[in-house]
């Protein structure tokens, strides 16, 4: 998504220069150029330089839409000027070179745009892709890149803190993030709520394609889709047999790998809070649907707003990037928010919400990230389904428990980050280590 954003940006940007521009190149550094043919990264730049946005982008029309532009060597930029593109010369893999000549932003995560006008560069942009869609331009903070924003009726940089405002104020922990949220966007709580439920219908319906999907997914690893074979067993029970009492576990299963596989195909998903982790949360929030008693709306929209809440202290003072953090940046920040949310969802109080989130974090310490091939297969599928299973048991553990634990959120988040930035960069979304490299083809 970031690449894809990038690359848009970049694009419209050049609407100016229409005449001028006779040539763009992309160059890719880091993890980009590393794992980025399995992430799809070249797909993304085609089209973002086509003017495409993951948000709005049809999923139906991408294969279409990149093949004409391999096969023709031209694409529209911006969906308006005619331009040459040839990959082998204009999209180039520096997976020598950790970071974009003079760059300033050090995240591995590196892009660098040019604009020519035959020998003439008429610009440069150097960006980077630091999780879940976010871009940052070179030289550039995380604190400079948040707007200007009217003050927050319940402003928070760190659970305690959170916590203490939503005690102070007698709220819980999704009311208090509804509050900033109409706060921060002018939108009433109906407006909001729909806008939730608008995510949840993106991510349900992600579910369902996931589900109804059989084959081989895209890559050299040949690796076949499980969520319609699971699925189709799961539904084949025979009437008279004896229930399976972790039945609702298999299908915590199908959900995530349904959404995960989608992800591996190039189908639309949620970040939640990236791409890789993206099965986590719609898996559980299916579950608590499902299988929870009770459960209602209501709930679903407790169970968003509270996993974001969680979501903003990770990505605030920590990261939500594996090329910088390792997987416990993305599945295991995923699986803490989704264990927050279930607590939230079942009517849970606010110290068991941060309880749910530590336990679930506590476990992912440490978790590299390891891609295969630099697909987002294995282990990225399975893990998805594994967080999910491990969330739903975090958020158990911490509803039978009493709120007082001996490890705070804050500070198993800073404990994930300086763990990420002590493991190597091999098992940081570069497949140099772990599984990516001890795989032994049979």
């Amino acid at each position: 998504m970031g690449p894809m954003r990038a690359a848009c940006q970049f694009a419209r940007s050049l609407i100016a220069l229409h005449a001028s521009v006779t040539r763009v190149t992309v160059d890719l550094y880091g993890s980009l150029a590393l794992t980025g043919h399995g992430h799809a990264t070249d797909r993304a730049i085609l089209l973002g330089l086509s003017g495409q946005e993951p948000a709005t982008l049809d999923p139906d029309a991408v294969d279409a839409l990149v093949t004409s532009i391999r096969s023709t060597g031209r694409l529209l930029l911006a969906g308006r000027i005619p331009l040459d593109f040839r990959e082998e010369s204009d999209l180039r893999w520096e997976r020598e070179t950790l970071l974009p000549p003079g760059s300033r932003t050090q995240h591995p995560n590196g892009m660098r745009f040019r604009a020519w006008s035959g020998e003439t560069q008429l610009l440069e942009t150097i960006v980077f892709s630091i999780g879940g869609g976010f871009l940052l331009a070179d030289g550039e903070s995380t604190a400079q890149k948040s707007p200007a924003q009217a003050p927050l009726p319940h402003p928070f940089s760190s659970a305690a803190e959170l916590l203490d405002a939503a005690h102070r104020a007698n709220l819980r922990i999704d009311e208090l993030l509804l509050a900033n949220e109409c706060a921060l966007s002018g939108l009433t709580p109906s407006q909001v709520h729909e806008r939730i439920l608008a995510i949840w219908s993106v991510m349900d319906a992600c579910m369902q394609r996931g589900i109804a999907t059989e084959g081989i997914l895209p890559g050299g690893l040949k690796v076949r889709r499980r969520a319609h074979r699971l699925a189709a067993r799961l539904e084949s029970v025979q009437p008279g047999t004896a229930p399976d009492p972790l039945a609702a576990l298999d299908w915590l299963t199908v959900y995530a790998m349904a959404v995960n596989e989608e992800n591996a195909a190039g189908g639309r998903v949620v970040t939640a809070p990236t791409n890789g982790a993206a099965g986590v949360v719609p898996a559980v929030a299916r579950y608590y649907l499902r299988f929870v008693e009770d459960a209602d709306t209501a709930g679903l929209l407790r169970f968003f707003l509270t996993s974001a809440a969680i979501g903003i202290l990770y990505k605030e003072n920590a990261s939500i990037s594996g090329a910088e953090v390792g997987c416990q940046g993305e599945v295991g920040v995923a699986c803490s928010m989704a264990a927050a949310g279930l607590v939230a969802a079942r009517n849970g109080t606010n110290g068991q919400v941060e309880h749910a989130a530590e336990i679930a974090m506590e476990h992912n310490l440490g978790m590299t990230c390891d891609p295969i091939g630099g697909l987002v297969q294995i282990p990225c599928i399975e893990r998805n389904a594994m967080a999910a299973a491990k969330a739903v048991h975090a958020a158990r553990i911490a509803m039978q428990e009493p709120e007082e634990h001996k490890v705070s959120l804050d500070q198993v988040i800073r404990t994930m980050y300086l763990t990420g930035l002590d493991m190597q960069s091999r098992y940081k979304e570069t497949s140099l280590a772990g599984l990516a490299l001890n795989n032994i083809e049979c």
